[in-house]
């Protein structure tokens, strides 16, 4: 993004290579660069056929040889981009999602060096095995586990959970520890990348369950961001159960932070009890996640069985 004089905001303009051309360091790495535009557009108009279509893009670029990948995008949808392309990349090479919270138009611009970080980090053999990883502020932080948890500070994105994977300091990847498991759904699609629709609900103070019924109607699979560890009003019972019977159901939390339980609370509209009534378990994975675990799984033609298999494995 940079000034539009016409509306006086940033828009999308610039190029890839004008991303590399504000970074003089890249030119002292022993790093060969193939510089590709892909979309242009703000990342909260990205789109699952975007997103299909750059992760194909990144396996042609893997096919010819490239050793890792850095992917340049605003920070809006960071968290879930970075996930999905991290379900449907089964190699080894890693894919780096960066963005900027400060503008080139104002002082302290952290985009170039994000752009450097994120570079170094996809041509660093200790994340070989990493899947997608999204690197701010010199922080590595897993796809499946990063959050933008502010809107403008510089220190956005982090990773409650966990912390991040790791840093970078005097040019070089420092992890904290081994690498975690990941779970990739590579593969293709059994149908448009727009035919299945996967909705998410949060739950809310005072929710009669009208709303959700609606668009539980409208849905080929359901994500429930629940209160706590796992917990929604009681007037949800029925249509959740009458909404598992049809299609798949995640009990998630709107936490974000921790995982829904399985057996402590036994009130009608407890974790217990939905999951007795058929919902499938999101386990620590955040509402936004498991959204997109979910639609994965279901472009794929998974069945029941199968999608809870994942969300046991995954969350």
């Amino acid at each position: 993004m940079t000034a539009d004089p016409a509306t006086g905001g940033v828009v999308p303009a610039l190029s890839a290579q004008d991303l590399l051309d504000a970074v003089p360091a890249l030119r002292g790495l022993d790093v060969e660069l193939r510089v590709r535009d892909f979309r242009r557009l703000p990342s909260a108009s990205l789109g699952f056929e975007d997103l299909d279509a750059l992760s194909e893009a990144l396996a042609e670029a893997f096919r010819n040889g490239c050793d890792g990948a850095v992917v340049t995008q605003g920070t809006d949808t960071i968290e879930e981009t970075a996930y999905l392309l991290d379900l449907l990349h089964p190699g080894d090479q890693p894919v780096v999602v960066t963005g900027a919270m400060r503008n080139p138009t104002l002082p302290g611009a952290d985009g170039p060096a994000n752009v450097l970080a994120a570079v170094v980090a996809a041509a660093a053999p200790e994340l070989r095995g990493a899947g997608a990883v999204v690197v701010l502020g010199d922080e590595i932080h897993a796809a499946r586990r990063v959050r933008k948890s502010h809107t403008t500070s510089p220190a956005a994105f982090t990773s409650p959970a966990t912390g991040p994977l790791g840093r970078l300091y005097e040019g070089r990847v420092h992890l904290h520890g081994p690498l975690a498991p990941r779970t990739a759904l590579a593969g293709p699609a059994t149908g448009p990348a727009n035919a299945v629709r996967v909705g998410l609900y949060t739950a809310t103070l005072g929710d009669d369950g009208g709303l959700l019924a609606a668009t539980a109607q409208a849905c080929d699979g359901l994500v429930v961001a629940a209160f706590g560890v796992g917990h929604v009003p009681e007037g949800f019972v029925d249509v959740l159960e009458r909404t598992a019977a049809r299609i798949p159901v995640v009990l998630a939390s709107r936490i974000g932070n921790g995982p829904v339980l399985e057996g402590t609370y036994g009130f009608p509209g407890s974790e217990r009890d939905l999951l007795a009534r058929g919902l499938i378990r999101g386990g620590d994975l955040d509402p936004y996640k498991a959204r997109l675990l979910l639609r994965v799984l279901l472009t794929r033609g998974r069945g029941a069985a199968e999608i809870a298999a994942a969300f046991a494995a995954t969350g």
